[in-house]
């Protein structure tokens, strides 16, 4: 996946922050930059320390397969039985049921290999409660990667304000929120390799592209069960107000109908950053054939690296989350060598 790379911009200048501290580490299966500014030093690196515990937590709760997961005890749950969860859990299906809802079917994050959908899954009231759970009312295979990443990257963010820090950000892999008086000139990169720049403040950002190469080994894809899917595209980019919706919603961009992409955008307060030269890649309702489908449907395909190696990170590889961090600032923790020193010794670490 291509994403933003950025750079220095002339609206940061203002009143010096608090001691700036960047940090960078393989979690979520991808490479995670967190910066974060405080009162001191000492509170910046405590609250990134708690960021990184949070895509912890996260991967722990949602991973599909790993033992102690909700999401594998919902999947091999008995039919119609409550089975208690965590509110956050609860919060990410609610907008998965959400999201569903308003474009008809099109996301659905409950993979064809069970006959159970998202329409399936009931959750525990209008809210999580104290107690919150959820019941599947047939057998069904839950995959949280379309939207479970970019939760994990609004955990992170949590936890950073929850220090008390002023200003900060989470770059994990194509998601991408940013939160304080500062701002950020992105260089947005698009499948043709041309750059739109954007301002972003107080947002997140979101792309996939389906087309790069090196996707990460246990893919699993995301499928069009149903609905109208009539105006999928290989690239999308989002900005919404949070990391999860944007990360959502370019699911529903690179699948849906343009007319229910806009109209899921609207209600959820995304932005659609696609250029118009990739709205119109591909057609999959169009393709009659069931292994033309089967390919479509195996590139849309978010899912973090699973616990496994993350892919070669350079510089300026795509995959490195460094592309939408400001040229420059890493430049005295992290030469490109040393991080390619850590990534070949199996140990990303901080300096």
């Amino acid at each position: 996946m291509r994403f933003a790379e950025s750079a220095p911009s002339p609206a940061c200048a203002g009143p010096a922050p608090g001691p700036r501290l960047r940090r960078l580490r393989v979690a979520l299966g991808t490479w995670v930059a967190i910066e974060a500014s405080a009162q001191s030093e000492a509170t910046a690196a405590d609250a990134i320390e708690a960021a990184y515990a949070a895509l912890t937590e996260v991967e722990r709760r949602m991973h599909p397969e790993r033992e102690g997961s909700e999401v594998a005890r919902i999947n091999s749950a008995p039919l119609c039985v409550h089975t208690p969860i965590h509110a956050s859990t609860w919060e990410v299906l609610r907008l998965a049921q959400r999201l569903n809802e308003l474009t008809q079917g099109v996301f659905d994050p409950c993979l064809p290999s069970s006959p159970g959908r998202m329409s399936d899954l009931e959750l525990s009231g209008a809210s999580a409660g104290p107690s919150p759970w959820v019941a599947r009312r047939a057998s069904l295979a839950l995959d949280l990667g379309g939207i479970a990443k970019g939760f994990a990257v609004d955990r992170a963010i949590a936890a950073l304000r929850a220090y008390g820090c002023d200003a900060g950000g989470v770059n994990a892999g194509g998601d991408l929120r940013l939160f304080g008086a500062r701002r950020e000139t992105l260089l947005l990169r698009y499948p043709d390799h041309s750059y739109q720049p954007l301002l972003l403040q107080n947002a997140a950002l979101a792309v996939s592209d389906l087309d790069e190469p090196r996707r990460p080994p246990g893919h699993r894809g995301y499928y069009v069960r149903s609905g109208d899917c009539g105006g999928a595209r290989h690239y999308a980019a989002v900005q919404a107000p949070d990391a999860m919706t944007a990360d959502a919603l370019t699911k529903c961009v690179l699948l849906c109908s343009e007319a229910c992409a806009r109209r899921t955008l609207a209600e959820l307060g995304g932005r659609d950053l696609t250029p118009a030269a990739a709205r119109s890649a591909v057609d999959p309702c169009l393709q009659d054939s069931q292994n033309a489908r089967q390919a479509f449907r195996q590139k849309i395909d978010e899912r973090p690296h699973r616990g496994q190696e993350a892919p070669p990170a350079r510089k300026h590889d795509v995959h490195n989350a460094l592309r939408t961090v400001p040229r420059g600032q890493y430049s005295s923790e992290y030469a490109a060598r040393q991080v390619l020193a850590h990534h070949a010794l199996g140990q990303p670490r901080d300096p």
